[in-house]
Formats: C-alpha cells, sequence, structure tokens
C-alpha cells in the first residue's frame, strides 16, 4: 500500500511485465514482416492475380496487426504492477532485490538531496556554464516572436536584462564571453529579421503605389524622392478625400497588412538599439560594428522605413561611428569604409523625429565630431568616395546634419599637397 501511494504521488507509471514486453516486441517484428513481404510481392508481381499464399500472407498480416492493438490495449490498462521503478524510488524491492546502488529511505535526511535531485543529474552530464548561454540565448529568441503588446514582453526584457548584468557584474571570464557571444548572435539575428520585415513592408507598398510613384522611383535617386511624392499624396487625400484613395483602396490595405509589418519593425528596431546598447556595455562593439558594415540590404530599407524605425537604425548608427572613432584595436580598413559609406546617406535623409528629435544637439555634434576623425583615417582614394558621395545627398536633402564641411576642406588640401 505504501508503494502505491509513492507511485501516485510522484506520478510515475506503472510498467508492465517483461513477459508483454516480450511478445509485444515479437508481434510488432512479425507484423512489420509480414507487411513488408506483402508490400514486396505486390510491386513486383502487381500484373498477376495473387496465388493462395499471397492472401493467406495478407490475413496473417491484418490478425498480427490487430493482435498489436489488442496487446497494447493491455499493455496501457491491465498492468502486472503498479511499483514503480526501484531505480527512482529508493527503498523500495523489487523482483531482484533491494539495488545498493541508491540510498535507503532511512539514511535520506532533510539536510541531504532528494531522489527527484538524482533523477535530474542521473544519467546527464555535469553541469555546465553553457547551459546559462543556451538559456540566455532562448530568452533572446523568445523575445523575437514576442509581441510588444504582450504583458510578457517586458518580463522576457527583464529577466534577459539581468542576466546580462549579473553575468558582467561577477567578471568570470567564461560568463564575459558568453555575454559577447550571445548578443552577436541575437543582434544579427534581430538585424536579419528587421530587414526582411522591411523588405516585406516595402514589397506591399509597391503593390499599392500608383504608376507615377513606380516611374519616379525608377529614375535615379528615385528612393528618396517616393518618399515625399508620398507625403504629398497623403496630403492632397487628406484635403480632397474624392481625389485621395478608396475606401475599398483602404481596406484591402488593411487585409495585406500593412500595419503590422510597420508595428513589427519598430519593434525589432527598439530591440535591436537596446542589444547594442548591452553590447556596448560588455566592450562587445567590435561584433557589432562587423555586421553593421556588411548591412547593405538594411541601410537601403532603411531610407524609406517608418520614422520610428528610421530613429532606432540612426541612433544605432551613430553609436557605433563614435565607438569606431574610439576604438583601441586596430579595424580594417574596409570595415570603416563599408560603415561609413553605407549609413551615411540615412543621416542625411532620415527624418528629425516625430515626438522630438532622433538625436539632440549635443549627440549630433559628437557624431559629426566622430565621423570627422574616422574619414581622417581612410587612405585619400576611399576618403574621395566617402565625400563625394555625401555631398551629393546632403546637397539634395532637407537637413543641414551631418555638415562634413571641415573633412572635405581637409581632404581637398590634402589632395592639392600632391601638385607640388
Amino acid at each position: 500500500m505504501e508503494t502505491e501511494q509513492l507511485a501516485i504521488e510522484y506520478g510515475y507509471k506503472a510498467k508492465p511485465s517483461a513477459l508483454l514486453n516480450t511478445i509485444f516486441t515479437w508481434t510488432v517484428n512479425t507484423a512489420a514482416k509480414t507487411l513488408l513481404s506483402v508490400a514486396s510481392n505486390s510491386k513486383t508481381g502487381h500484373t498477376e492475380k495473387w496465388k493462395p499464399t499471397d492472401h493467406l500472407k495478407f490475413m496473417v498480416m491484418l490478425m498480427t496487426w490487430f493482435t498489436v492493438w489488442v496487446l497494447r490495449v493491455l499493455m496501457d490498462h491491465f498492468p502486472s504492477s503498479l511499483a514503480p521503478s526501484p531505480y527512482y524510488l529508493p527503498g523500495v524491492s523489487s523482483p531482484i532485490g533491494l539495488l545498493d546502488l541508491m540510498p535507503s529511505s532511512s539514511s535520506l535526511s532533510p539536510s541531504s538531496s532528494s531522489s527527484l535531485d538524482l533523477v535530474l543529474y542521473e544519467g546527464s552530464d555535469e553541469p555546465s556554464i553553457k547551459a546559462l548561454g543556451r538559456a540566455l540565448s532562448h530568452i533572446f529568441t523568445l523575445l523575437n516572436e514576442i509581441p510588444a503588446t504582450s504583458r510578457k514582453y517586458q518580463f522576457a526584457v527583464a529577466m534577459a536584462d539581468r542576466i546580462v548584468d549579473e553575468n558582467s557584474r561577477d567578471g568570470h571570464v567564461e560568463l564575459l564571453h558568453i555575454n559577447r557571444t550571445i548578443l552577436a548572435s541575437a543582434f544579427a539575428r534581430t538585424t536579419g529579421l528587421l530587414y526582411r520585415s522591411l523588405q516585406r513592408q516595402e514589397a506591399a507598398g509597391d503593390d499599392r503605389i500608383a504608376w507615377p510613384s513606380r516611374i519616379i522611383k525608377a529614375i535615379p535617386l528615385g528612393s528618396y524622392l517616393t518618399f515625399y511624392v508620398k507625403g504629398l499624396s497623403h496630403c492632397v487625400s487628406t484635403i480632397f478625400p474624392s481625389l485621395g484613395t478608396s475606401q475599398l483602396e483602404k481596406k484591402q490595405q488593411l487585409a495585406m497588412g500593412g500595419g503590422e509589418e510597420e508595428i513589427m519593425a519598430e519593434k525589432l528596431a527598439q530591440e535591436l538599439l537596446w542589444i547594442m546598447d548591452k553590447l556596448r556595455g560588455c566592450g562587445a562593439v567590435d561584433e557589432a560594428l562587423m555586421q553593421w558594415s556588411f548591412a547593405s540590404g538594411l541601410a537601403s530599407f532603411s531610407l524609406t522605413a517608418n520614422p520610428r524605425v528610421q530613429g532606432s537604425i540612426v541612433k544605432i548608427s551613430a553609436i557605433l561611428v563614435e565607438e569606431l572613432s574610439r576604438v583601441d584595436f586596430e579595424v580594417p580598413r574596409q570595415v570603416k569604409f563599408r560603415l561609413i559609406g553605407l549609413w551615411l546617406p540615412l543621416f542625411c535623409f532620415a527624418g528629425n523625429g516625430l515626438a522630438f528629435p532622433f538625436l539632440t544637439g549635443y549627440e549630433k555634434a559628437e557624431t559629426e565630431r566622430a565621423l570627422d576623425r574616422v574619414i581622417s583615417t581612410l587612405p585619400a582614394t576611399d576618403q574621395e568616395v566617402i565625400l563625394t558621395n555625401w555631398l551629393q545627398d546632403f546637397t539634395i536633402s532637407a537637413s543641414d546634419w551631418p555638415n562634413l564641411q571641415v573633412s572635405y576642406d581637409r581632404w581637398c588640401r590634402s589632395t592639392r599637397k600632391l601638385a607640388a
């Protein structure tokens, strides 16, 4: 009776007898062999009629599989014993006697480990610090999937934040390595998700825009002009509703889920900015610099993205430019050139923000000085490409930032000296 109570309390299912197990295994193997035999005969001799032996094999196969089903029911509902395995419950006798590998129930004290602890560690590897890395990676993956409107989203953010901060405070080399590795992986994954979200949003917008906008977008610098054309169309549709989008078209736009993609892109951009701050705090900016210098697709789509998405991307780019200007390790020339060349157009064409500016006046001035320092470390040919493209974008954009005239004048003076 005590054994039955233990089995019910710990929730272990009863195991059938060894005889039933043997019969069931033999029957399943026999059924599988007969099925293969019948199938092979049918495949090789499909043009001939079945012989009596073939019919007999088929009937044997059906009966065998029926027997398997009956045995399965017997094993589920009529076990031979309710006693759980003594491997899990110490102090319970079995047909082969008391196992000496497990301590008896009389030897267990409140200060000792319970039998459940033995179940958790028995047959598994020793506890490893890598488990903490897997847990942190799992949380970051869940963050990408949980909607921002869910009440559990902030719970997951706080949990990941706490683990990263505690690892940093501990200061152990392996824990710091876990932080850098997992944060770099999360940064790469979130960057890819944001790129695909903006890509789907752009594709949905291409399906909805009128033919004049498509023509404008096809010409050089058309992507920049399309943004202003959309704003003008919105103003016209607001003043003259009859000339704007019809109610049917509005319903089609809502059905296509464009609003959901905008919300998802905004959420991912905010997560990317948060991960960037964590990478900065852990001293792992080099990973983000490398990844950001190759995000050409994201840089292209960010030019026409939602202003809130642009704001997060502008902040990330400004942080990386500042870190690039004061890193104490050697950064490859290609990384500097690609990062400045890819994200400088966004600085010129991004909006200034909705409720408040993306960057304060002080932050903009610091970013300009950081850009100047980074550009000055590049070869003259790279400076020519970057500054020429900057001048073209700066002259046609409505923004007065970033003003790299100091860098442009310095490059002109250094080039002029070559004539001497």
